[in-house]
């Protein structure tokens, strides 16, 4: 009898988990285009760039952002905001081409950003680009609300090989620093965003659920799709789109859309 109960709950539990993972899969409808750029006209019309020694180059090729050159000085860092917010349920895709071939160091997708909220932080982000002229890492995880993906990412201090990782984070200013704020765990050896070879990803963000789905363009089999649960953490629901890269970092954007989906 005993075996027989133990039986039912293993295929309750399996039947369960794949409901889970139905849930998860579940493939969302692009309703509405609410950004598009190609990459190949002037960034300044579309975006907003923080950083002193960071810059921009359009091409047919697409968007290259460059951070500056010294590892260790903050004024290298870069990110390039979209002039635009938007809010809800959305996908952000685009092609993605690394520039760079260092393992050091590495590159963030930032959404839903928005700041704390305060006189010296207000919402709208750009009525304080001043204070990101030296794009500090803790002026944004410390007062900004968003979600945060890094990829193509190495150890900020040491050359790593092949040992870079995917992880995503939501940024409370309520928590102040970055303990508490990581969605999952970190996730190591991709073996996806080799140099000069371009990708096209997607990131949904559809309530609580975060998905990026990693495409290499000439390979249809290197193909790799990461989850988010953040049921645990506040929702973020407007804001700025943000690419940032640490010093020493480059990469070419192309093709960059934003969606609503359903």
């Amino acid at each position: 009898m005993m075996k027989i109960r133990y039986v039912l709950l293993l295929i309750v539990g399996i039947v369960l988990l794949a409901c889970q993972e139905n849930t998860e899969k579940k493939e969302w409808t692009k309703s509405n285009l609410l950004f598009e750029d190609s990459g190949t006209e002037d960034w300044t019309s579309k975006w907003m760039l923080d950083g002193k020694r960071s810059k921009v180059i359009n091409s047919k090729d697409g968007m290259e952002l460059i951070a500056g050159p010294e590892h260790g000085n903050d004024t290298c860092h870069t990110v390039l905001w979209t002039k635009q917010r938007f809010s809800g349920n959305i996908c952000i895709e685009y092609d993605y081409t690394r520039t760079d071939t260092t393992t050091r160091c590495v590159n963030i997708l930032y959404f839903h950003a928005s700041g704390q909220g305060d006189a010296e932080y207000p919402s709208d982000i750009a009525l304080w680009n001043h204070k990101r002229k030296v794009p500090h890492m803790r002026t944004y995880f410390n007062h900004m609300n968003a979600y945060h993906i890094s990829y193509a990412a190495f150890d900020a201090h040491q050359y790593s090989g092949d040992n870079d990782y995917i992880s995503a984070r939501r940024y409370n200013p309520a928590i102040k620093g970055l303990k508490g704020t990581m969605i999952g765990e970190r996730r190591w050896k991709t073996g996806m965003f080799k140099p000069n070879v371009s990708y096209h990803i997607s990131v949904y963000r559809f309530h609580k659920q975060i998905e990026m789905h990693i495409q290499n363009k000439a390979d249809s089999k290197d193909r790799k799709v990461y989850t988010w649960n953040a049921s645990m953490f506040p929702t973020c629901e407007y804001g700025r789109i943000g690419l940032r890269h640490m010093y020493t970092r480059n990469a070419r954007y192309k093709n960059f859309k934003v969606w609503k989906i359903e």
